[in-house]
């Protein structure tokens, strides 16, 4: 276990072996939930976490999501 300090303006610093251990970077978003006990930080889930996991070329993805936006404006 490790203690943090939490600043007047509710920041804190998440400790680098942590960081390291589960690739959090600057920019990284968290999803902040509340499990009763305390409060979980777990790291969001992004569409670049999909990547790999389809047949489909990168570029093949893009040019998909670039027809929904079309279709969505």
């Amino acid at each position: 276990m490790t203690t943090v300090l939490v600043t007047r303006k509710g920041q804190t610093t998440i400790p680098q072996k942590l960081r390291e251990k589960y690739g959090l970077k600057e920019g990284t978003r968290l999803d902040v939930l509340d499990t009763g006990e305390g409060v979980l930080l777990k790291k969001a889930f992004s569409t670049i976490d999909l990547i790999g996991t389809s047949k489909s070329t990168l570029k093949e993805l893009e040019k998909r999501l670039d027809e929904i936006r079309r279709e969505d404006a």
